[in-house]
């Protein structure tokens, strides 16, 4: 029976087409141990935010070339909230929190539910309070109509590195 497909030549084709894609992803070159974070240059927003918020906007000066800046962002709507993450020297992850919010809503979301400890930790000239978490822990430092937390899965050692290294700046 010519020009009949049979189940027999369907399953030929695919074993040729697996034998091409295998081959293909045997001798495409590949790093596995990349690194696959990308690093992100906070500048320009941290310029931006510090001329759109209404409170001193909080960005690390002096970190170690080990601490890679992973995301950012400000959010003027509603809140006028500051983000700052990075990846600490031990790859455990670090964020600078700010908001004009300083209610319990808005500090359950960044620290994921950590709670206060009542004991406070200095960091640089400031007293932050201490905040414990099943997934993360936090310093927090209410401000005038804003507060700024510094928070992740990093341990409160380095927490305090970042909020010793935070400068607080307004306006260009």
């Amino acid at each position: 029976m010519k020009g009949k497909q049979t189940v027999l030549d369907m399953v030929r084709s695919l074993a040729v087409i697996g034998l091409v894609v295998g081959g293909i992803y045997v001798f495409i070159p590949k790093d596995d141990k990349a690194d696959p974070t990308i690093t992100v240059d906070y500048r320009v927003e941290t310029i931006t935010a510090r001329r759109a918020a209404p409170y001193p906007v909080a960005a690390p000066v002096g970190l170690a070339k080990e601490w890679r800046a992973t995301s950012v962002k400000y959010e003027r709507k509603d809140t006028d909230a500051w983000h700052l993450g990075f990846l600490d020297p031990q790859q455990q992850y670090v964020a600078v929190e700010q908001s004009g919010d300083t209610s319990a809503k808005y500090l359950g979301k960044v620290t994921l539910g950590a709670a206060p400890t009542g004991q406070t930790q200095q960091a640089g000239e400031t007293t932050w309070e201490r905040w414990d978490g099943e997934k993360y822990d936090a310093l927090v430092r209410q401000g005038q109509g804003h507060v700024t937390v510094v928070t992740g899965t990093a341990s409160f050692e380095q927490l305090g590195a970042m909020a010793a290294a935070l400068e607080f700046k307004q306006g260009a």
